[in-house]
């Protein structure tokens, strides 16, 4: 008994020529470091440092000593730029722009890029590279490229399409002030959709080829295969596109900004972040970065509520 205890609590020692792991089984702590700070450095420099600084930026107030034209110096606030912000009505004029923007944006391009990875999914399709990269070209072209190359369509003097439809009877404006805003959400459309579609189309290559065989087997047909297989079991990736989404459309700059150089109809204060800008550039930063730091809370906001709203139904 003695010698079984004794043989069970033995410590076994490594054999000869094989250097024993540190504590713990992993890395040192100098490599693991020395991995992560490529990334670390980077994003507390150019992240977390400016977010900080606008935070603090954002409960300063500048302040003048004998009257209007006197020396101006700036200290502690409080909440002062934020009850500015709040009180602006451009700013809640833009919210409310921004908001129609992605109310009706947002599901009419996720709607198109769904149905156009179903599309690139089904076997019926040909010359599938073609279409992919077809549908995913407009990405690589920057936004602001992209708005120019679009204003140049939506121009009366300039535009071919219009031409085109003031050939048939039809006199469309699309800078008019009730088009305008839809204008800029089909540039958005346009660059985004391919995008959104090649996420939902990576999902759609992880399902198995059996669950697609096992249907037809039980008479379903290619419509129920997609909306009753398909669609739910890729619900994560649409809900992952959505939330870019919401993020996207509350930083819309390059758009409305480029459109806004041959149109009236679009002011300084068209979206949130033109108005952050345009205060800026009046050499306000506090309440600029008030209203940054008041965009940053609204996005994340929506952002997560949607995450929380659908994440049990998308099995997040």
């Amino acid at each position: 008994m003695t010698d079984l205890a004794a043989r069970t609590t033995r410590v076994v020692t490594p054999p000869k020529g094989r250097r024993r792991l540190p504590d713990g089984g992993g890395p040192r702590a100098g490599t693991i470091t020395a991995f992560l700070l490529p990334f670390f450095l980077p994003f507390v420099l150019f992240y977390l440092v400016p977010v900080g600084y606008a935070l603090w930026q954002s409960f300063r107030a500048v302040h003048r000593t004998g009257g209007q034209y006197g020396t101006s110096y700036t200290s502690f606030g409080g909440f002062e730029q934020y009850q500015k912000v709040f009180e602006n009505t451009e700013f809640w004029s833009s919210i409310g722009r921004i908001g129609l923007f992605g109310v009706v944006q947002v599901p009419v391009m996720l709607f198109v890029a769904l149905i156009m990875a179903l599309l690139l999914d089904t076997p019926l399709l040909k010359l599938k590279s073609v279409f992919r990269m077809t549908a995913f070209m407009p990405y690589a072209v920057p936004g602001v490229i992209a708005a120019i190359m679009w204003s140049y369509l939506y121009s009366p003097q300039l535009s071919p399409v219009v031409d085109l439809l003031n050939g048939i009877g039809l006199d469309p404006d699309f800078l008019g002030p009730g088009a305008v805003l839809w204008s800029a959400a089909n540039i958005s459309t346009w660059l985004w959709t391919g995008y959104n579609m090649l996420i939902m189309y990576s999902a759609l290559q992880s399902i198995p080829q059996e669950l697609y065989e096992a249907a037809k087997l039980d008479g379903a047909s290619n419509w129920a295969i997609a909306w009753r297989i398909k669609v739910p079991i890729i619900a994560p990736s649409i809900v992952l596109t959505t939330v870019f989404s919401i993020i996207g459309t509350l930083q819309l700059y390059a758009e409305p900004a480029v459109l806004r150089q041959i149109s009236s109809n679009i002011s300084s204060t068209f979206t949130p972040n033109m108005l952050a800008y345009a205060v800026a550039s009046g050499n306000n930063y506090q309440q600029a970065a008030a209203i940054s730091v008041v965009i940053a809370v609204i996005t994340f906001v929506l952002s997560f509520g949607f995450m929380r709203l659908t994440s049990k139904r998308a099995g997040l």
